[in-house]
C-alpha cells in the first residue's frame, strides 16, 4: 500500500475517530500529506518518536496504541500476571498517550502502575525496579522540539529494550495489522478493577533515598551547601520538584529557579526545544545568575534525564559551559577519587568498571587508568549502558557475588555519554539528572572545602589527563529526500572511507554495520564485538577521531568529533580543522 492509498484509508475508516479525519481532509499540501505517510514510525535508540499528528509517520492515539498493544501481546506470550509502569512528561499529549496506553494494558488483563503526575525518565527506570514490573513505558521526547514526543519502552531490568527484546516487541507491534484489533477498557471501570494503580509520593520517596545513598561527603556538604548559589532551570519539564527537593534536603539554601521555565508547559514558551546543549536555552538562567552571582548553573531537559551547566570562574566573573563530556569527566573524577581515599573501589581494581560510548570522551579512558579500573565502550545510546550494568549482575550472581572481571562481573562505578548524561548507581538503569545534579553539587561543596571552584577543579582535571575537546555537528534532512541524503552520505563515506583528513592521517576505520575494523597501517583487519548499527568511526593519528551516524530518533545525520592536545587552544584549532573538512566533504 503506497502512501495515498493508507492516506485515503485513514480518511474514510470509522476506526479513526472524527477529530482525526478531519485533520487529514484538511490537508492541502501533497508533501505533507507524503511526509506523514510515506512511513510507520520505528524504534529508534530512543524508542519510538516523532510529530504529534494525524497518519502512520506521526504520535497519535492509533501509532501510540498499536505500540502498546503490540507490547501488551508480547508481555502476555511471556508471562501470566504482567504489570506495566508508567511514567510521562509535560509535552503536548503525553498525559493523554500515557492514559491511553495504561486501558490498553488493563484491556488485555495487564495491571498497570501509572504515576498520578508527570515524573522524570530515570524515576520510572527505578519504578520498574522496585515495582518488578515485567516492563515500563515513559512518554516523552526528551529534548526534541516542542511538536515532538515520544513512547520508550523498559524491561524489568529497569533498562531500556535491547536486543534480543527490541526486535522481539518490534515483531508483535508490526503484528498489530489493524487498528480495530486494540483493545481498549474505560477508566473507572480499570480503576475500580484494581487493573490501573496510582503511584507517586511513596515511590518518590525510595527514589531519593536511593539518590542520598550515593553521597560521599554528607559532613561537607552539611557545612558548605548554604554558602554556594545556584541557578536552575527545569526547562518547563518534569526536573522542576525531585531537583529542588533534594538539593533542599542536602541543605542547599541558596537556590533559584528560573520563573519563566518553572511550570511545567509543553509549549515550551520561551525555547526552539527543551535541550540542555544548546547555548540559548540558558538566556534566562544565566541573565538570573549575573543577577544572583551564582556558582553553578543548571538546566534538566523535559524527561530530567540530561543535565547541562555552567559554572562561574571566579578569576574573570564570566560564566563556562560545560559540554557533556566534560561534565562526566568532572563527576567521574570526584566519585572516583573519593571512592579511592575511602578505600570504596574493588581490591581487584580490574573488577570496577567505567562504561561509556564510542562517541563519547576518550579522557574515561585516562581516569579509570588512574584509579587501575577497567573502561566498556558501547554503541551509542545509554540503553547500552544500563545493559552492560545488567550483564555485570547476572555474572555476579553466577559467582556467588564474587567480582571476577574475567567473566564479566564488574562492579558497576560510573557511566557516561556525551549527551549530557550520566549515572552512579544501579538503583537505575537509564542516564538520571537529577542525581547528576545532586552529585554535581555535593562535588562543588567539597572542592569549595578545598578552596576550589568546579572550573578550577576542571582546569585540574586537564592537567592531570590531558586536554580533551570534543564537539558534535547534526544536519538536518526531512522527508523522503532527506532520508535519501542521509543514506548516500553514509554510502560514499563506507564504500570510499577518506584516508587523510587534510594533512591528518586516518589509521583505522571501524564499521560497525559491518562488524569490521580495518587498520590502514598494516591493512589488517579485525572483528568488532559489538550490536551491529549504522555507524562509522575513523581513527586519526595524535588521538584524534571522528564518527558518523544517522539518528535513531530525528530526520538527522550526527557528526561527532574528538582530539587530545596539549593545551586548550591548540586541541580546539585541531578540531575545527576536523570539522571544517568533514562537513565539507560530506557536503559536496
Amino acid at each position: 500500500m503506497n502512501y495515498r492509498e493508507e492516506y485515503q484509508k485513514w480518511c474514510n475508516s470509522p476506526v479513526f475517530d472524527r477529530a482525526t479525519r478531519e485533520e487529514l481532509l484538511s490537508l492541502c499540501d501533497e508533501k505533507e500529506i507524503e511526509d506523514r505517510f510515506y512511513k510507520e514510525l520505528s524504534f529508534g535508540t530512543g524508542g519510538l518518536r516523532g510529530v504529534v499528528g494525524a497518519g502512520t509517520n506521526r504520535m497519535n492515539d492509533y501509532t501510540v496504541g498499536k505500540a502498546t498493544q503490540g507490547l501488551a501481546n508480547f508481555i502476555k506470550s511471556r508471562t501470566e500476571s504482567g504489570s506495566v509502569v508508567i511514567a510521562y512528561d509535560s509535552r503536548k499529549m503525553s498525559y493523554e498517550f500515557a492514559v491511553g496506553s495504561a486501558l490498553i494494558f488493563a484491556a488485555n488483563g495487564i495491571k498497570c502502575f501509572l504515576f498520578e503526575s508527570l515524573r522524570p525518565t530515570p524515576e520510572l527506570s527505578f519504578a520498574v525496579r522496585e515495582l518488578e514490573a515485567t516492563a515500563g513505558i515513559v512518554i516523552t521526547a526528551s529534548h526534541n522540539p516542542p511538536q515532538y514526543n515520544g513512547y520508550k519502552v523498559y524491561w524489568s531490568d529497569g533498562g531500556q529494550i535491547v536486543a534480543p527484546y527490541d526486535k522481539l516487541i518490534l515483531a508483535e507491534i508490526k503484528n498489530v495489522k489493524d487498528y480495530a484489533a486494540i483493545k481498549r477498557i474505560g477508566k473507572e471501570e480499570a480503576l475500580k478493577s484494581g487493573l490501573i494503580c496510582l503511584i507517586g509520593k511513596e515511590i518518590d520517596n525510595k527514589y531519593d533515598g536511593a539518590l542520598k545513598s550515593l553521597i560521599l561527603n554528607s559532613d561537607t556538604v552539611k557545612r558548605y551547601a548554604k554558602d554556594i548559589k545556584i541557578v536552575y532551570t527545569p526547562l518547563n519539564g518534569t526536573g522542576n520538584i525531585p531537583v529542588r527537593r533534594i538539593l533542599h534536603d542536602l541543605g542547599f539554601e541558596q537556590v533559584w529557579v528560573v520563573p519563566e521555565q518553572e511550570q511545567p508547559d509543553g509549549n515550551f514558551p520561551t525555547l526552539e526545544f527543551p535541550n540542555p546543549e544548546e547555548p540559548k536555552a540558558f538566556t534566562y538562567a544565566l541573565a538570573l545568575a549575573r543577577e544572583k552571582d551564582a556558582e553553578i548553573v543548571l538546566a534538566t531537559d523535559s524527561d530530567a534525564d540530561r543535565l547541562g551547566i555552567y559554572v562561574k570562574d571566579a578569576k574573570t566573573a564570566e560564566y563556562i559551559p560545560f559540554t557533556g563530556n566534560m561534565s562526566g569527566a568532572l563527576i567521574a573524577e570526584y566519585i572516583l577519587s573519593q571512592k579511592d581515599m575511602k578505600g570504596l573501589l574493588p581490591t581487584v581494581r580490574r573488577n570496577g568498571a567505567v562504561i561509556t560510548t564510542i562517541v563519547s570522551s576518550k579522557i574515561a579512558f585516562d581516569i579509570a587508568a588512574a584509579y587501575g579500573l577497567t573502561v566498556i565502550e558501547v554503541l551509542t545510546g545509554f540503553k547500552y549502558i544500563g545493559e552492560q550494568i545488567e550483564i555485570f549482575e547476572q555474572a555476579k550472581n553466577k559467582n556467588g557475588g564474587v567480582l571476577d572481571h574475567k567473566t564479566n562481573a564488574y562492579e558497576f562505578e560510573f557511566g557516561f555519554e556525551e549527551s549530557y548524561g550520566c549515572l552512579a548507581g544501579t538503583y537505575a538503569r537509564d542516564k538520571d539528572a537529577v542525581a547528576a545534579v545532586m552529585i554535581l553539587c555535593e562535588a562543588a561543596a567539597y572542592y569549595k572545602s578545598k578552596g576550589l571552584t568546579l572550573w578550577d577543579q576542571m582546569q585540574n582535571i586537564y592537567r592531570k589527563y590531558g586536554y580533551y575537546v570534543e564537539d558534535l555537528q547534526s544536519v538536518t534532512l526531512e522527508g523522503v529526500d532527506g532520508l535519501q541524503r542521509i543514506n548516500k552520505i553514509m554510502n560514499e563515506l563506507r564504500g570510499c572511507p577518506p584516508k587523510n583528513i587534510g594533512k591528518i592521517k586516518v589509521l583505522a576505520f571501524r564499521d560497525y554495520e559491518c562488524g569490521v575494523r580495518m587498520d590502514f597501517a598494516n591493512a589488517s583487519k579485525q572483528i568488532i564485538d559489538l550490536p551491529k548499527s549504522n555507524v562509522l568511526y575513523f581513527e586519526l593519528e595524535n588521538n584524534g577521531w571522528f564518527c558518523v551516524r544517522p539518528s535513531g530518533t530525528e530526520p538527522k545525520i550526527k557528526f561527532y568529533f574528538g582530539v587530545k592536545g596539549p593545551d586548550l587552544q591548540t586541541a580546539n584549532d585541531v578540531l575545527n580543522t576536523i570539522k571544517k573538512y568533514i562537513l565539507s566533504y560530506v557536503q559536496k
